[in-house]
């Protein structure tokens, strides 16, 4: 990555998070309606934005440095938010 590739990264790690905890509030607030199907949905989504995250993030030192503090990389072949 060259380093306006990295400038921007960074800058867009906070609306990741930002995202990120959309998903949960989404999630929690399915889970009290019981609402069983959207929840499922929304979980996927989840997962799916946080494999595209990885996949763009993948193999960037700064990426390690400027991750949300709520997003979490387990190892290669697990990738989740915690």
């Amino acid at each position: 990555m060259n380093k306006q590739d990295i400038d921007k990264l960074k800058e867009n790690m906070i609306f990741v998070g930002t995202i990120y905890d959309s998903f949960e509030a989404l999630e929690e607030t399915l889970g009290k309606l019981k609402l069983e199907r959207p929840l499922f949905i929304t979980h996927i989504a989840k997962l799916a934005f946080a494999e595209e995250v990885f996949k763009r993030t993948e193999g960037c030192d700064e990426y390690e440095k400027n991750v949300p503090l709520n997003i979490k990389k387990t190892n290669a072949e697990d990738r989740v938010f915690n």
